[in-house]
């Protein structure tokens, strides 16, 4: 598989504090799912925010199809890569519609533009907002707000995607509905770069998973390989037990109690 972003010994540091991202490296390949997890404060989000070039490290480098992210002009950049922030807030009342169309804006005056009546409505169908397309975002529900969001970079129609988090306000159909979605984006070719806190998630629906700790990377490669008992328990501090499903023979995750 083709690897589209890279990131490479990758520090970040808060002032003269401890690195909340310590030589962190990853490959985010093409036609793959690619998720981050680890605990809380892991490093995570700082990561995905590297790789997105919204945060500028004080050591490593960031490489989209082998150029460095930092001298790539903001709008090719939107063009190469969409992103989904975990905090998606809208206070003016945008219509769930305006906000997929915002996706659009990267291809504004170029011949794509073209599409944009055909991508939206697809977009928005894919992630089943289509009813909610009249109304103000500001009086949509949480998860309802979580599906408009990534419709709009789904609209933005990249070769990259990055998605912190875009399942975790929603209920059991729709988290289910959008891991699906992300899975189908992959089998079209895509780069998918996923934060999750659901290690169960990342064994069902990636190909590839990195495991963070304190900044660090500990483990990197297929999920069942990375999430192992013994590895979770150590990162976590939370015993658990690993076992394959009676019916997909997938790996599950349970907490021992």
């Amino acid at each position: 598989m083709t690897v589209r972003l890279r990131g490479t010994g990758l520090t970040v540091r808060v002032g003269e504090g401890r690195a909340i991202l310590d030589e962190a490296s990853i490959d985010v390949r093409a036609g793959e799912v690619h998720a981050l997890v680890g605990p809380n404060g892991a490093g995570k989000s700082t990561l995905f925010g590297v790789l997105a070039g919204d945060v500028v490290p004080q050591a490593g480098t960031v490489e989209l199809d082998g150029a460095p992210v930092t001298g790539i002009r903001s709008r090719t950049l939107a063009q190469q890569r969409a992103v989904l922030l975990q905090e998606n807030t809208v206070t003016f009342p945008f219509t769930a519609e305006q906000v997929v169309r915002m996706g659009r804006a990267p291809w504004a005056r170029t011949a794509a533009a073209d599409d944009d009546d055909a991508v939206v409505a697809e977009a928005m169908a894919s992630t089943e907002v289509v009813p909610l397309g009249g109304r103000a975002v500001t009086s949509l529900s949480g998860g309802e707000r979580a599906r408009v969001a990534l419709a709009r970079v789904l609209a933005q129609r990249t070769g990259i995607l990055l998605l912190d988090e875009p399942t975790a306000a929603l209920d059991l159909k729709h988290h289910e509905d959008v891991m699906r979605l992300i899975r189908a984006q992959a089998a079209a070719g895509v780069a998918v770069a996923i934060v999750l806190h659901d290690l169960n998630a990342a064994l069902a629906h990636a190909d590839r998973a990195t495991l963070l700790s304190n900044g660090r990377v500990v483990a990197s490669g297929p999920p069942a390989e990375v999430l192992t008992a013994e590895r979770i328990e150590e990162v976590y501090g939370q015993p658990v037990d690993v076992f394959p499903h009676p019916v997909t023979g997938v790996p599950l995750v349970v907490a021992r109690r």
